[in-house]
């Protein structure tokens, strides 16, 4: 069940027990949109990053979510690569099952090629630079 917030990059996502809140934007996110996209897991933040056209869908249960909202804006799979962020340590990781894609050498739910992994990081880096702002 979705249903649409206020503004048009917000999707409310029923999961079961806890209603997920997805943002996806090109700019880095606030303090308030990291609030709501964490409601999920607390202290960890899913995303899908596309790393072509430097779009972030963060704050769903599962990445998959994450990257229907993608493709539906028009993003290609093969640029999208799903990780996330630990909001007590701040470390980036691009752990997710939608890396697995033999179709684009990757045969791991890590993302294997150097080039992409830097630029998922580069992009996460950017779009919640304000965990590491005092």
């Amino acid at each position: 069940m979705r249903e649409k917030l206020s503004k048009e990059n917000f999707q409310l996502v029923n999961s079961g027990m806890i209603d997920s809140v997805i943002i996806t934007k090109k700019e880095p996110f606030t303090k308030e949109e990291m609030a709501q996209v964490s409601l999920e897991f607390q202290t960890y933040i899913k995303t899908v990053v596309d790393i072509s056209q430097k779009i972030c869908s963060a704050g769903a249960n599962r990445h998959f979510e994450n990257e229907v909202e993608l493709l539906k804006q028009g993003s290609e799979q093969t640029d999208l690569w799903g990780g996330g962020i630990d909001l007590e340590t701040l470390m980036v990781d691009n752990n997710s099952i939608i890396n697995i894609r033999p179709q684009d050498k990757n045969f791991s739910n890590e993302i294997q090629d150097p080039t992409r992994r830097t630029m998922f990081e580069d992009l996460m880096k950017y779009f919640f630079q304000i965990l590491w702002k005092n």
